[in-house]
């Protein structure tokens, strides 16, 4: 259990080490943090609507300030390139969330298209059942890449590499949410006392 709990820091150190470099980055995440633990909530209750607001402001919040606001050049605080970061990731890199949210983003149109879903769902009727069935796929595709990646590591590293993955996504909501608290006020602070240059 210790060895499980000191690969569980080592990957959480990291991952805020190498990717939460920007201020935008970490207060996003927190925003995504708070949503993901509601949405956590919501799922014993509702399982569609803590997808959707899981995937629909938890995922984006948090992948935009990667694609958008943490930089890619040379790190000089650890002393890595973003290639070497992105090699030695052992989640979802760049690349791979490239995917993962073009099939969030593609998922909608096999619903509009046949409405219920080959067969899977009764055809929807109005669009708070189109937001129901949408919900349910999202939920799906959540637990898939959760599964999908761990299973992975299983085999391109180790079952406890895996294991100590999937428990470190399940858990990052409350880390981020300890760790990035301040992040926001602090960003604020910087964008109240930043002034433009004027012209003599």
């Amino acid at each position: 259990m210790g060895r499980f709990r000191e690969h569980l820091a080592e990957q959480r150190w990291d991952d805020h080490r190498y990717y939460h470099h920007s201020l935008i980055n970490q207060s996003l995440h927190f925003v995504s943090a708070v949503t993901f633990v509601v949405a956590y909530l919501l799922v014993w209750n509702y399982p569609w609507l803590a997808a959707l607001l899981a995937w629909g402001v938890s995922m984006t919040t948090r992948q935009a300030g990667h694609f958008f606001f943490e930089p890619k050049g040379y790190d000089h605080v650890n002393q890595a390139t973003h290639d070497y970061k992105e090699e030695i990731k052992v989640g979802y890199n760049l690349a791979r969330k490239v995917v993962l949210m073009g099939l969030w983003a593609l998922s909608p149109l096999p619903l509009l298209i046949d409405p219920s879903f080959f067969g899977l769902f009764v055809p929807h009727a109005n669009w708070m059942e189109f937001l129901k069935h949408l919900g349910v796929i999202w939920l799906f595709l959540g637990i898939g890449g959760l599964l999908f990646r761990t299973v992975q590591l299983f085999f391109i590293r180790d079952v406890e590499t895996g294991l100590v993955w999937a428990t470190k996504i399940i858990t990052d909501p409350f880390n981020d949410m300890k760790l990035y608290c301040r992040a926001p006020a602090q960003l604020l602070r910087n964008l109240l006392a930043w002034r433009p240059a004027t012209r003599g």
